[in-house]
């Protein structure tokens, strides 16, 4: 007889919509955001169920410490741009024609800090549009600026990906790959929907991300 079908997992989850303005974090959403979504909460909850508690004590140390500390470092230089635009008096903020809503189905802790990041990369993007625009900021400061920034931020993600690859087949090694193959599948019915403001038109980036786990 076929087995009973698998009952869905109520999880927790934490609606989080935040909006993106600038198009250099905007970039991070189509470059794998879904994916660092799908390895976090495998680290923070699917392999901690399956795996070693030490090992995932471990992974889970190593994500925050490198999360926070990107984090930290992008505060620190918002602070100097900030005192960088206070010292030439500048108060306007420059306003963005295609601003993105992104919500979050925030399932795990690390998740809620990785979708922070995202959020203070924007930050430190609108910062230095501002003194670009004002004419503080040169373009090849602006544009060196933004893809040093936004690069640390993709390759964090990388570095997550790759880490819960590792956990995931430290698991399947100890023979828990039957057990990972029917817990996957309701992990990410829907994790992310992002959608332009609706007050501007409707752009072909402007779509649902969405994955089936």
């Amino acid at each position: 007889m076929p087995s009973a079908a698998r009952a869905p997992f109520s999880r927790p989850v934490f609606d989080q919509t935040i909006t993106i303005h600038s198009s250099h974090a905007q970039r991070l959403l189509d470059r794998g955001f879904l994916l660092v979504v799908r390895a976090l909460y495998g680290i923070d909850v699917v392999l901690r169920i399956l795996g070693d508690d030490e090992e995932m004590d471990q992974v889970e140390a190593i994500v925050a410490s490198r999360i926070g500390a990107l984090a930290a470092e992008l505060r620190a230089e918002h602070a100097r741009l900030a005192q960088l635009r206070e010292g030439n008096g500048i108060t306007a903020t420059p306003r963005y024609t295609n601003p993105r809503r992104l919500t979050v189905h925030i399932s795990s802790p690390q998740l809620a800090q990785y979708t922070a990041l995202i959020g203070e990369l924007d930050r430190l993007m609108i910062a230095m549009d501002t003194l670009w625009l004002t004419g503080v900021l040169s373009n090849k400061q602006r544009a060196e600026g933004a893809y040093q920034w936004r690069t640390r931020v993709l390759r964090t993600g990388r570095e997550i990906i790759e880490l819960e690859r590792r956990a995931r087949a430290s698991a399947e090694q100890r023979g828990k790959g039957e057990e990972l193959a029917g817990v996957e599948a309701p992990i990410v019915a829907q994790e992310v929907a992002v959608e332009g403001d609706p007050q501007e038109p409707a752009s072909d980036r402007d779509v649902a991300v969405t994955g089936d786990g």
